[in-house]
């Protein structure tokens, strides 16, 4: 028996200009989801958790807070672009392009638009992405530029941290 790694993520020197990523998760918005997000980041706006001025607004219903839909699609993302990454450094031309609705599932896409070496951190690069995010219907909602810095392989930054029991699994047990 060995142990399988399970994956660890891309570092800058898998990342190649061009590269596609449809991040794998989809994630289906709640009223929930919605009302928490909105009342956590202390949003006034009641479109976003009064059903009665949703009802009353030219959509007929409450929209999704947007830091919602857009904190969605970079954490979908990062599966595919930023687990080893270290530190982000920049979101730009962020466009919100058609309203999100409880009940709406966002899926992401990201293209590598650049890579470069970093000029002070020479176990890193910066890469820049553009990511889109579709609803249900394939209709875009979001898109942005996200710039980041990620590890290269030989930085070690992103080494396993799962503990090792005493006892090692085993098919016996089972």
């Amino acid at each position: 028996m060995s142990v399988k790694p399970g994956w660890q993520g891309r570092f800058f020197e898998d990342f190649e200009v061009g590269d596609i990523y449809q991040h794998p998760l989809g994630r289906t918005i709640t009223d929930t989801d919605n009302t928490w997000f909105t009342l956590l980041t202390m949003n006034t706006n009641q479109a976003h958790f009064n059903a009665q001025v949703g009802a009353d607004s030219e959509f007929g219903k409450m929209l999704v807070v947007s830091p919602l839909t857009i904190s969605i699609a970079i954490g979908q993302s990062v599966t595919d672009l930023t687990q080893n990454a270290f530190a982000n450094l920049g979101l730009d031309e962020l466009k919100l392009t058609a309203p999100v609705f409880s009940g709406d599932t966002l899926w992401s896409e990201s293209i590598v638009l650049s890579k470069r070496e970093s000029g002070s951190r020479p176990k890193a690069g910066i890469v820049t992405v553009k990511t889109r995010t579709l609803n249900q219907d394939a209709v875009e909602v979001l898109s942005f530029k996200r710039t980041f810095y990620v590890h290269k392989k030989e930085a070690g930054g992103a080494g396993t941290l799962f503990p090792q029991a005493a006892e090692p699994l085993s098919l016996e047990e089972s």
